[in-house]
């Protein structure tokens, strides 16, 4: 097996190449690399780059110059796969990076070519690139970091170059997970001891423990994204259920914006009432709060409730189930106090607005971390009507930014918000990898 690496830069991969893990792969004879000056390919007292065509500054790489790099290298070690580095190219992950390396070791031959100045010529890439890899979304000033990082993530994977197989398979984001906390001697530093559980030598409770940590650091610590991007079984699910805070929504039909900058009260409606409730049951809310203050409304809509938790459940057993969640309030002070009186903790507010409001912090469907790790009980607020009035927002911790789709077009239903918002903060989203 070999590396091919065509660069401006040749001295750089002099001591990464040497040194650790994969030194000693190659003094071993696991694979091979040779890095190639590509100014060697330029002709004599010639540029190897020119200006760009069109406006902009920056100068590319010359495709003749790489034509020749790649036909040499190719000549000496056969048919390679070549590997380009561009801001644009496909993100690398862990399974990405396991593909790569089955690929070096069927064709036994790869070709890493890292850009510098503004990149290469288009050309060069249509006409060559077996695959371009991002590895971020951020600009260096050249693909020769990014490739060191790739073939530090795909020689992990060729047999012989870490010591032990199952430190490559239970690496961070080989599946679900991302690495429990490990620890070694001393038994205490700066305050800190090792936790107990895993000097006990119950080899089941340290697998529990460690599982349990992994769910933490990995829902907590910001990688909700990749978790929910697998094919998940019904244990994790529960687990991860234990560790995201209780979540509960409310629509409110108190406190909302009415026609002629009025603030009022709305009707409730029974298709809110039945689609929400199913909403909330399949994302796994805790409650689904109906906000009413006035006495008609509540009795209409007890009413209903007392349907479904009786003769309902014949009916439609999903929808009994579903509708179980729903629980009538008479106002957001008497929402929060059900749910603190329920955990322990006031809930942090979070609302959305079509709206710009500078004094409350905005979120997005990727910031679950920010909200999660505070460890308190999660209230999403909609409104009806024509939405919250600003004394509800100005109550809120954070304010969800909009829904927003590829039209000019604004007017989802409450039951349709409640849905996108539900599934984009909580959803399960797999994904192939």
């Amino acid at each position: 097996m070999n590396v091919s690496i065509l660069t401006l830069f040749p001295e750089l991969y002099k001591p990464f190449l040497k040194e650790s893990l994969i030194g000693r792969a190659q003094e071993k004879g696991i694979f091979t690399s040779e890095v190639t000056d590509l100014f060697s390919f330029a002709a004599p007292k010639k540029r190897i780059d020119a200006p760009t065509f069109g406006p902009g500054a920056g100068m590319l790489i010359k495709p003749d110059i790489l034509e020749r790099a790649i036909a040499s290298q190719e000549q000496k070690f056969g048919r390679s796969y070549k590997i380009f580095f561009s801001p644009h190219g496909t993100p690398l992950n862990q399974f990405h990076a396991r593909r790569i390396s089955q690929v070096l070791q069927e064709k036994q031959h790869i070709m890493l070519l890292p850009a510098r100045y503004e990149g290469m010529d288009a050309r060069v890439e249509a006409h060559y690139a077996d695959e371009i890899i991002s590895i971020g979304d951020y600009v260096l000033m050249g693909g020769d970091l990014p490739a060191m990082v790739l073939l530090e993530a795909v020689l992990r994977y060729v047999p012989g170059v870490v010591g032990k197989d199952e430190s490559v398979e239970k690496d961070s984001f080989s599946g679900p997970l991302v690495d429990y906390p490990e620890y070694t001697e001393p038994l205490k530093w700066q305050g800190m001891e090792v936790p107990e559980i895993i000097r006990s030598g119950n080899h089941q409770k340290i697998s529990e423990w460690r599982e349990e940590q992994a769910l933490k650091r990995t829902l907590l610590g910001g990688h909700f994204e990749w978790f929910r991007s697998f094919d998940l079984n019904e244990r994790l699910v529960s687990e991860a259920q234990k560790i995201i805070p209780p979540h509960y929504l409310a629509l409110m039909h108190v406190d909302v914006n009415l026609k002629e900058n009025r603030v009022g009260t709305s009707s409730v409606t029974s298709l809110d009432i039945h689609d929400i409730a199913r909403s909330a049951a399949t994302y796994g809310l805790k409650k689904y709060f109906i906000v009413t203050p006035l006495e008609d409304q509540q009795k209409i809509t007890q009413t209903l409730l007392d349907f479904w938790a009786t003769k309902g459940k014949e009916y439609n057993l999903h929808r009994h189930r579903a509708v179980q969640l729903v629980d009538l309030s008479i106002s957001l002070d008497e929402t929060i106090e059900k749910i603190k009186n329920e955990t322990g903790k006031d809930p942090l507010l979070i609302a959305t607005s079509a709206k710009k409001h500078a004094e409350i912090p905005q979120i997005t469907f990727y910031d679950q971390q920010i909200v999660w790790k505070q460890e308190r009980p999660v209230l999403l607020l909609l409104g009806t009507a024509s939405g919250l009035a600003d004394a509800v927002l100005k109550r809120c911790d954070y304010l969800l930014m909009p829904i927003k789709g590829l039209s000019d077009f604004n007017h989802l239903s409450v039951r349709s918000a409640a849905a996108v918002i539900l599934d984009r903060w909580l959803g399960l989203q797999q994904r192939n990898h």
